[in-house]
């Protein structure tokens, strides 16, 4: 098993466990030996112990954080061929982002599993990597996963006799995910969205053990994603290329969202059953859902509150 795989066990001394907002740090730190196996490796030191002693997210300078993303940007554009943008927008002040899907309307087409793949630059194949799980249930059982399956597949949707329970990130007020994990690798923003810093996750899983959605995704080998199916709109902490070893999961298109669209899974929903908006605001989508219809959350009873909402139009 891959070291990344394992929860590391970080020590002073000798029965000693340093925090974990700082054993990473001090751990890479004193890392910075790794940078002569580097060299052997070909690598030039000073890069590489330059990246063990990058610092968390939150704690960057807008100068450091805009050379990071220059670096970025620079590395992927000449990896995938074209011109590839990486944002670092934060939250909108006011805003409190939250999910509703109609599941009278939804019909099973998958439509939303594939374009959240195109706009969020997943893996293709081996591994295939997909943030929405779309379930096939029966009606005659209602909302019971007992009865549920995501590998229906009939000629013709919605096949009678069953409806369809989409599930993704339901980017809790209270994420089981976040606590768990050792070196403050994801965390939830103000506006709702629940993140993840890839370059900090250690990929030890500790958090898709921790969600009860099973909405966590861990890559298992290096993505496949040819270059002429590359997004080049890209986030920081949304959707850009993930190497392997990491967890990802949806992010409510955070590179769409907080410039004022909807995610991609909203867009190109043939039938309306998927609903987005601004919780704080009264004439919002989503608060007149919230207002007029019959609203639940998956799972309510684990008091994860989801800020995303399943209802039934009538």
């Amino acid at each position: 098993m891959s070291h990344r795989n394992r929860l590391p066990v970080i020590q002073d001394a000798p029965g000693e466990a340093v925090g974990a907002g700082t054993s990473r740090r001090d751990f890479l730190r004193n890392a910075a030996a790794g940078a002569v196996l580097a060299a052997v490796a070909g690598c030039k030191p000073e890069a590489v112990v330059e990246e063990l002693q990058r610092r968390h997210l939150s704690e960057l300078s807008p100068e450091r954080l805009q050379s990071m993303l220059g670096k970025l940007e620079k590395k992927w554009s000449a990896k995938y061929g074209k011109e590839v943008t990486v944002s670092a927008k934060g939250p909108m002040p006011g805003v409190n982002f939250a999910y509703g899907l109609d599941l009278s309307r939804c019909i099973g087409c998958r439509r939303c599993v594939y374009a959240c793949v195109k706009e969020n630059n997943q893996s293709r194949k081996n591994p295939q990597i997909q943030w929405i799980r779309v379930l096939q249930m029966d009606k005659e059982h209602g909302v019971a996963l007992q009865h549920a399956t995501p590998y229906y597949d009939p000629e013709k949707v919605p096949e009678a006799g069953h409806f369809y329970m989409p599930v993704q990130c339901q980017q809790c007020r209270h994420p089981p995910c976040t606590k768990v994990c050792p070196v403050k690798a994801t965390w939830k923003e103000p506006d709702g969205i629940v993140v993840i810093d890839y370059d900090w996750c250690i990929g030890c899983r500790c958090c898709t053990a921790a969600c009860p959605y099973g909405a966590r995704k861990f890559n298992w080998a290096e993505p496949n994603l040819p270059a002429a199916e590359m997004n080049p709109v890209t986030d920081y902490l949304g959707n850009r290329p993930r190497p392997m070893g990491v967890v990802e999961k949806c992010t409510f298109c955070l590179q769409r969202t907080r410039s004022g669209r909807y995610p991609a899974c909203v867009e190109i929903c043939p039938v309306g059953a998927r609903k987005f908006g601004n919780l704080l605001d009264p004439e919002s989508e989503i608060r007149q859902v919230m207002d007029r219809k019959r609203v639940f959350v998956f799972k309510e009873e684990l008091a994860t509150e989801p800020q995303f909402y399943f209802f039934y139009a009538t």
